[in-house]
C-alpha cells in the first residue's frame, strides 16, 4: 500500500485522505459480507464484519492504526460504544432488581469468577502478577454490544435474550469500572494506599456526575419533545457525542458515563419509550466501523506459538468461568439449568469494550504494554467471532429466535433481512 501511495505521490490533491477511500471502502465490503453471512451461512452480521476487519489487520491495512487507541478513533468507538452502552443501560430497571435481587447475585458471581480463574491461570503460566491482574479485567468483560446486534439480527425474545443482554451490560459495567480504575493504579503502585485509591474515587465520581447531568438533560427534553422525533435522536446523539470527550478530559470513563446516564434515565423516567429509529441507523452505522476497527486492530498483534496457547488457556477458561458463574448464581432468578447454559454461552463474545480497557491499561503501563497486548488483542479477535457464533447457537438452541437458523432462500422475504 505505501508503495502504490508513493507511486501516485506527484499527482495527489488535498483532500480528506486516501485513508478516508480506504476505510470506506473496507467498510462497503465489510457490509456486503456482513450480508452474505447472514443470508447464506445463517450467521449474524456481526461474523462478517469481523472477519473482513481481521483479514484486512492481518495483511498490513490498520498498520497505521495507534495504538494504544488515541485521537479520532478513540473518539468514534468510545462514541459508538457509548450509544449503544446508553441504550442498553435504558433496558435496566433497577427496581427490578428489588423484586429478584438473586440477578444481581448473579451477575457479580460470573464476574468475580470469571476474574479469579483468569487470573489464577495467568499466574500458573508465569504471568506477571500485574499483567494477569489487567487481563482478567479484560476477560471480565462481556459484550452487549455484539448481543444486541445478534438480537437485533435473528429478532430473538425470551427469558435467555433478556437475561443474557441483563448479565452482559452488569458486567460490562464492573469491567469499565474496575478497568478505569486500574489503569490509574497501575503508575501509581508505589506511592502508598491513598495514591493508589484516588484515581478509583476520580473515575467513579466524575463517570457518575456526567451521567447524572445526561440523564437529566435527556429527561427534561423528553418532558417537552417526542421520542419518536427526529430532533430528539439528534438531541440525544449531541448529548452522548459531547460528554465523550468531556468525561476522559476530567479523568472519568466515558463508557461508563454513557452506561450509567442510560440506567438513571430508565430509573428517573419509568414510563416506556421508544428508542428513536433515526437513532438506531446512526448506531447501526457506528456499529459496523466498531467491529471493523477492533478487529482491525486487535489482527495486529504477535501470533507466536508461547502467545497462542497462553491465549487458548484463557479463552477456555473464561467460558468455562462464565458458564460456571451463572450456574452458581442460578438458584432463585427463575430461569431453570438449561437456560442458565445457555445465558453463559451468550455471554461468550468480546469486542469494543475489552479493546478499549487493554487500551486504557497498555496506555498506563507502557513498560507492561507489550506484554498485555500480545494476549488481550488475540483473544478479543477470535471471541469477536467465536463468542458471536456461541450466542447465535445459544439463542437458537433456546428457542427464542424470530428466524430460522438456516440459510435464507433466494425467494425468501427480502424484508426478513432487514435491520430492525
Amino acid at each position: 500500500m505505501s508503495e502504490m501511495l508513493s507511486f501516485w505521490d506527484p499527482w495527489l490533491r488535498p483532500s480528506a485522505g486516501l485513508a478516508t477511500v480506504q476505510w470506506s471502502l473496507l467498510l462497503a465490503l465489510a457490509t456486503m459480507v456482513g450480508y452474505a453471512c447472514q443470508r447464506h451461512a445463517a450467521l449474524p452480521k456481526v461474523v462478517g464484519y469481523s472477519l473482513v476487519g481481521g483479514i484486512a489487520g492481518l495483511i498490513g491495512f490498520g498498520a497505521n492504526t495507534a495504538w494504544p487507541l488515541q485521537g479520532t478513533g478513540l473518539f468514534l468507538l468510545e462514541l459508538g460504544v457509548g450509544i449503544v452502552l446508553f441504550e442498553c443501560g435504558g433496558r435496566i430497571t433497577l427496581r427490578w432488581f428489588r423484586h429478584n435481587p438473586m440477578v444481581l447475585v448473579q451477575s457479580l458471581a460470573e464476574s468475580a469468577l470469571t476474574y479469579a480463574l483468569a487470573w489464577q491461570a495467568l499466574r500458573w503460566l508465569d504471568v506477571a502478577a500485574p499483567v494477569a491482574s489487567s487481563l482478567a479485567l479484560v476477560a471480565m468483560a462481556a459484550s452487549p454490544l455484539v448481543l444486541t446486534r445478534i438480537v437485533s439480527d435473528m429478532r430473538a425474545a425470551g427469558p435467555v435474550t433478556d437475561r443474557g443482554l441483563v448479565l452482559a451490560t452488569l458486567s460490562t459495567l464492573y469491567a469499565l469500572a474496575l478497568g478505569a480504575a486500574q489503569a490509574g493504579m497501575l503508575p501509581r503502585a508505589t506511592q502508598g494506599f491513598w495514591a493508589l485509591i484516588t484515581p478509583v474515587f476520580v473515575v467513579l465520581g466524575v463517570s457518575i456526575a456526567v451521567a447524572l447531568v445526561l440523564a437529566a438533560l435527556i429527561r427534561l427534553a423528553l418532558r417537552f419533545m417526542s421520542p419518536a422525533s427526529e430532533n430528539t435522536s439528534f438531541l440525544i446523539l449531541a448529548l452522548i457525542s459531547a460528554s465523550v470527550p468531556l468525561t476522559s478530559y476530567l479523568g472519568g470513563s466515558a463508557p461508563l458515563a454513557a452506561l450509567l446516564g442510560g440506567i438513571l434515565l430508565k430509573h428517573f423516567n419509568p414510563r416506556p419509550w421508544a428508542w428513536p429509529r433515526q437513532l438506531g441507523s446512526a448506531a447501526s452505522l457506528l456499529t459496523l466501523l466498531m467491529f471493523v476497527m477492533v478487529s482491525t486492530v486487535a489482527a495486529q498483534a504477535d501470533w507466536s506459538g508461547p502467545v497462542i496457547g497462553a491465549v487458548a488457556a484463557l479463552i477456555v477458561v473464561r467460558l468455562v468461568a462464565k458458564t460456571l458463574g451463572v450456574a452458581a448464581g442460578n438458584v432463585g432468578t427463575g430461569a431453570n439449568w438449561k437456560q442458565a447454559l445457555w445465558v453463559g454461552c451468550a455471554m461468550a463474545p468480546m469486542s469494543s469494550v475489552a479493546l478499549l480497557i487493554a487500551s486504557q491499561l497498555v496506555a498506563a503501563a507502557p513498560d507492561l504494554g507489550g506484554q498485555i497486548s500480545a494476549m488481550a488483542l488475540p483473544t478479543i479477535l477470535v471471541m469477536e467471532v467465536l463468542g458471536a457464533a456461541m450466542a447465535t447457537a445459544a439463542i437458537y438452541r433456546a428457542g427464542e429466535s424470530a428466524m430460522p437458523w438456516r440459510p435464507l432462500s433466494r425467494n425468501a422475504n427480502r424484508g426478513d433481512d432487514s435491520e430492525s
